[in-house]
């Protein structure tokens, strides 16, 4: 006989980036691990130094970090985690990222424009990771960008399930805010037996984040509608919907998103707005300065978890939402 034989068992380790600590604590609590100690710092000039405080050597090894602002550093930072990991032995490297950075940019509009969404899955497969597991995608086409497994998580049986038990169903009407998202608002429609609408926009293809609204199609008045969205950023987009559905007659309009960029204008765009609330997950963190009695956030870390432990148990991460 040639050759050696190895006894062990399979082991997980679970590390985290610090852009989004607390998600990562809850989602380490739910798998019932703790995070692997990792000393990161910046020096001087901005560049990024990470070592793992424990071995990774033959292990299955689990990376989270959400691209939250400041985005290019945290993105920075995973991509030096993933290579460290690599060099440390590591058996597999999923990377879980619950909001995936530059999917917005996920094919040309225009020529001389690059596919962002792209290069960041590249950067990741060069950096050494072997799966990627993402929290609602901007577009399902990301997941062919990279050249491995992708685990594709949805936030809508959270959301939906906790839009359905506050309000009566029978006045509810599930409304999309363009015409990209009506897939999306449709299972919605299926989950809660809910009529669908959509708010038509045109977007000014000159100026960022400039919308401008013209019509709703569907029956709203005297209805309480839910807007769904995969990501809410400066909330222009959101709250022009929102006003067309007031104008229209809607008797409530509360919002829903899965990512919770909100940058720029989008504090004093959410207090002033009519919307009764918004509800978000907590896949990125929420700015200090929204602490608002209209904002509610579900926690995403155990959808994530159960997939994390579908994925080191070779289970099937599809089979937790086949009821969708």
């Amino acid at each position: 006989m040639t050759g050696i034989k190895t006894t062990g068992e399979k082991k997980m380790m679970f590390f985290s980036g610090r852009a989004h600590p607390e998600l990562a604590e809850e989602i380490a609590q739910e798998l019932g691990v703790g995070v692997v100690p990792t000393k990161a710092f910046d020096f001087a000039n901005g560049e990024i130094y990470v070592r793992y405080q424990e071995s990774a050597r033959g292990a299955d090894c689990f990376l989270i970090q959400s691209h939250t602002s400041p985005i290019n550093q945290w993105i920075m930072e995973q991509l030096i985690m993933i290579d460290a990991l690599k060099r440390a032995s590591a058996r597999s490297i999923t990377v879980i990222v619950p909001f995936y950075g530059y999917a917005r940019q996920d094919k040309k509009h225009r020529g001389r424009e690059p596919i962002s969404a792209r290069l960041i899955a590249d950067l990741m497969k060069t950096a050494g990771a072997d799966r990627i597991l993402a929290v609602d995608l901007h577009t399902d086409q990301i997941q062919g960008f990279f050249d491995g497994p992708v685990d594709h998580l949805f936030a809508l049986p959270l959301l939906a399930d906790y839009v359905g038990g506050k309000v009566d169903r029978s006045k509810l009407t599930v409304v999309s805010p363009d015409a990209g998202r009506v897939r999306v608002a449709d299972r919605w429609c299926d989950r809660l037996g809910a009529p669908l609408a959509i708010v038509h926009k045109r977007r000014d293809k000159d100026v960022a984040n400039q919308v401008t609204v013209h019509e709703v199609v569907g029956d709203v008045k005297g209805r309480i509608c839910v807007l769904v969205d995969d990501m809410i950023d400066t909330g222009g987009t959101i709250c022009a919907a929102a006003d067309a559905l007031f104008a229209h007659g809607a008797a409530d309009v509360i919002v829903t998103a899965t990512h919770g960029v909100l940058s720029g204008p989008a504090a004093d765009r959410l207090k002033n707005s009519k919307v009764s609330e918004f509800v978000f997950t907590n896949t990125l963190p929420t700015p200090g300065e929204l602490d608002l009695d209209k904002i509610k956030v579900l926690s995403i870390a155990p959808t994530i978890a159960s997939a994390v432990r579908e994925v080191f148990e070779d289970g099937s991460v599809t089979s937790l939402f086949d009821e969708q």
